[in-house]
């Protein structure tokens, strides 16, 4: 890659999106999307770097077709053809839950690839499509790890995929009740993947 490259060419977001995207005591209106890859080596997960970076949802605001992240990303893992004779792990770092339709989707995908791990961890829950608990249980029904984030998930992600400029030491910055937000967030998800009525 070419020195100087844009930070999004290296898969880093801006620190301002990332806090206005993820603080899970606000409701944004776009998704996005932090994703790595890793392959299984002797009993090892082996980082794949060129497989690591974000993405968003395309809305109307954009001119573009309404499409959400989810498939968005599911495009750009089929162009990666991993080999099926290995197994990957997948974590994804998004700012809302899967939509049913989008939880639909993953589930197809994990049954197509059983080669992949898929780990979902969503800053706040997507509950504004009917259905959307019953897309979260087929995700852990089909071998997804499905959790909220909580500090250390948010720090990790301002650690890995922020664009800290000038000062790559730069702490993340916890907004007040974000681990107050994230214990609510976990207990809720945790009543949804136990509770099997729709």
């Amino acid at each position: 890659m070419a020195a100087g490259s844009a930070p999004e060419a290296r898969g880093l977001m801006d620190e301002q999106t990332f806090l206005d995207n993820f603080n899970n005591l606000i409701y944004p209106h776009k998704t996005y999307l932090f994703y790595e890859t890793e392959r299984m080596q002797d009993d090892l997960w082996i980082p794949l770097d060129e497989y690591k970076g974000f993405l968003q949802n395309k809305g109307a605001d954009m001119g573009l077709e309404r499409r959400h992240a989810e498939p968005i990303f599911l495009e750009r893992m089929a162009s990666w053809n991993l080999d099926t004779e290995l197994r990957y792990r997948i974590t994804v770092f998004i700012s809302w839950s899967p939509c049913p339709d989008c939880a639909d989707e993953l589930v197809k995908f994990l049954r197509e690839n059983r080669h992949v791990n898929l780990r979902i961890f969503a800053a706040r829950i997507y509950d504004y499509l009917q259905g959307y608990e019953a897309g979260l249980r087929a995700l852990k029904a089909a071998g997804a790890e499905v959790a909220m984030m909580t500090f250390q998930e948010f720090e990790y992600c301002w650690k890995n995929f922020v664009d800290h400029q000038q000062d790559e030491d730069k702490p993340f910055p916890p907004w007040d009740n974000l681990d107050v937000r994230s214990e609510e967030l976990s207990q809720r998800l945790a009543g949804i993947l136990q509770n099997q009525e729709d």
